[in-house]
């Protein structure tokens, strides 16, 4: 699943360990859903959207890339 947190982040000019702080995950957990590798969970999902003021559909597109299913 195709997403824009790193894109995002770096907008605002913060770092992945900033942005963990603030969602309050680990930076392990940023690192691994900007590369795609964890599928947020759906309340992450929308921690994650509302601080960006984005919807979710525009912070992650399930259409692009693999569902996690």
């Amino acid at each position: 699943m195709k997403n824009r947190v790193r894109e995002q982040r770096r907008h605002r000019g913060l770092s992945q360990a900033e942005l963990a702080d603030a969602l309050g995950v680990s930076r392990q957990t940023v690192i691994s859903i900007e590369s795609g590798r964890y599928l947020p969970s759906l309340p992450l999902a929308f921690t994650i959207a509302r601080f960006f003021d984005l919807t979710v559909d525009k912070m992650f597109d399930p259409e692009d890339g693999e569902t996690g299913a």
